[in-house]
């Protein structure tokens, strides 16, 4: 019931200083508005926006290419006219002048295999050669021709890229989400640091109001004799200390300000006015299901899996880049040379073509074997690194849970402490005022009233923080019970 009284105190106060302006000349924002704002308009948010689009067109570049694709490709024209020299059958050099034209079109499609690496292929060519020096014109031409191409024994890069492109492009997706939360933590900072400006400049004010009046009492009974020079002394020293701290908070609201604004995105010129937050959230916490959703939508527990499919490829990359290459080729279809098109189309004969090409090491001084033995030791030490990584993710959860359960605690104690001293304080001035109380215990009083306001502040900044430091570390919404979508 105090947490709610003294909320409902500050908000009042705020919001009386606040409309006591002129409508027009103040900009009033929440908490929520503010973090809106630096999602919706900072430049952090800007590239967290462009970083997606870039990952987003990434991982399309890679789905392409399990795709068909489909050319055309050729040389058109392909005109000489020079000289080349020509051996003769006695070794010596002839250079002999020619004159052609010899042009090509060749339009193919090709599939990749990721299951195999291979690919599987499909081609029609058109060849047109021009001897002008004899007025003779030949085509030749492949109608269709089908092939397939299979390495052997070799690394297999399809069949892992499509295993680890989904893995980063999630990851980049949830990234997204984290660096928009990380934004809300970020504005809930700069929230805090321009309302306890706020707050001491207040302070400030009202304690030199407050000090004006007592002042004026402490001078009539000065003069009636009833208190000392010292007294009066120390009421002015503490009316000058009000009055030098409101020029120091005035400062602190500006550069505050400006610093909101600026991660925010407000272009208004108008006066900000922040509004006290709420201190209640009704939401439920628990360790257990922090950790589910942190490990079912963190990019770093996506990351887990993708540094060690990774680690595998490399293993495997290892063992297939050993020096043993082999490749096999095969190509059915049709093709024939004739004096015109139409005749190439004409009862093609049939064509086949099979290669099988190898390259095998037979001195590499163990040089493939230590590529293996290296990317072995780097995924057993992965493994070592992501074990401890998680179980860092998962302290760092716990902590967070038991800091978010503490800041609740500590906000309802402070809020007790402010209600106290302020009540404190107005019972000390009271007292001075009738003369039972001296001078040191009504300046204790002011600090304490004065230390409680930020004290309150400090604690509000801590759960809010701690609020949304939970939601970065799940992206779950508490509140409503689901997850944070980008």
């Amino acid at each position: 019931m105090n947490l709610k009284i003294i909320y409902l105190f500050w908000l009042i106060t705020f919001a009386g200083r606040a409309f006591g302006q002129a409508a027009d000349d103040t900009l009033r924002l929440t908490l929520q508005q503010v973090v809106a704002m630096a999602k919706e308009r900072s430049i952090a948010a800007k590239q967290a926006s462009t970083t997606k689009e870039t990952r987003y067109w990434e991982y399309r570049t890679f789905k392409s290419n399990y795709q068909p694709q489909l050319s055309l490709d050729g040389r058109l024209p392909a005109y000489n006219k020079t000289f080349i020299e020509v051996q003769q059958p006695d070794g010596s050099i002839l250079f002999q002048s020619i004159h052609n034209n010899n042009s090509a079109l060749n339009l193919s499609f090709s599939q990749s295999i990721a299951a195999t690496g291979g690919t599987i292929f499909g081609t029609t060519q058109l060849q047109r050669f021009d001897d002008f020096d004899r007025k003779n014109t030949l085509y030749n031409g492949v109608p269709f021709g089908i092939g397939y191409s299979q390495p052997l024994f070799q690394f297999n890069n399809l069949k892992w890229e499509k295993t680890i492109q989904p893995l980063k492009y999630n990851e980049s997706k949830q990234a997204y989400i984290e660096s928009m939360e990380a934004i809300s933590i970020k504005a809930n900072g700069y929230f805090f640091d321009l309302l306890l400006a706020q707050v001491n400049l207040q302070i400030a004010e009202t304690n030199s109001d407050n000090t004006k009046n007592i002042l004026r009492i402490a001078n009539e009974k000065f003069d009636l004799g009833k208190i000392s020079k010292n007294e009066i002394l120390q009421l002015q020293l503490e009316q000058l200390k009000a009055r030098k701290a409101a020029g120091i908070a005035k400062r602190d609201v500006e550069i505050a300000t400006l610093n909101l604004r600026a991660y925010t995105g407000i272009q208004d010129t108008q006066k900000i006015a922040l509004l006290l937050p709420g201190a209640i959230i009704d939401m439920k916490v628990s360790t257990g299901k922090v950790l589910s959703e942190a490990y079912a939508n963190r990019s770093d527990a996506i990351a887990f899996a993708r540094r060690m499919a990774e680690a595998k490829r490399d293993v495997a990359k290892a063992k297939g880049d050993n020096g043993l290459n082999a490749s096999l080729n095969a190509q059915l279809g049709f093709s024939k040379s004739a004096v015109s098109i139409p005749k190439v189309y004409q009862s093609p004969k049939d064509q086949q073509q099979v290669q099988l090409a190898f390259v095998i090491p037979i001195l590499d001084w163990g040089r493939s074997k230590s590529r293996e033995k290296t990317a072995k030791a780097n995924l057993q030490f992965t493994s070592y690194a992501v074990e401890q990584d998680k179980q860092i993710f998962t302290q760092e959860i716990v902590t967070q849970v038991t800091l978010f359960d503490m800041m609740k605690d500590q906000l309802i104690l402070t809020a007790d402490a402010d209600s106290i001293a302020s009540e404190k304080y107005l019972i000390a001035r009271e007292r001075y005022v009738l003369g039972n109380l001296s001078i040191t215990d009504l300046s204790i009083a002011f600090q304490e009233k004065d230390q409680a306001k930020r004290d309150y502040i400090a604690a509000l900044r801590d759960f809010w923080g701690a609020y949304y430091q939970l939601r970065y570390l799940s992206l779950y919404d508490f509140e409503k019970n689901e997850k944070i979508r980008g």
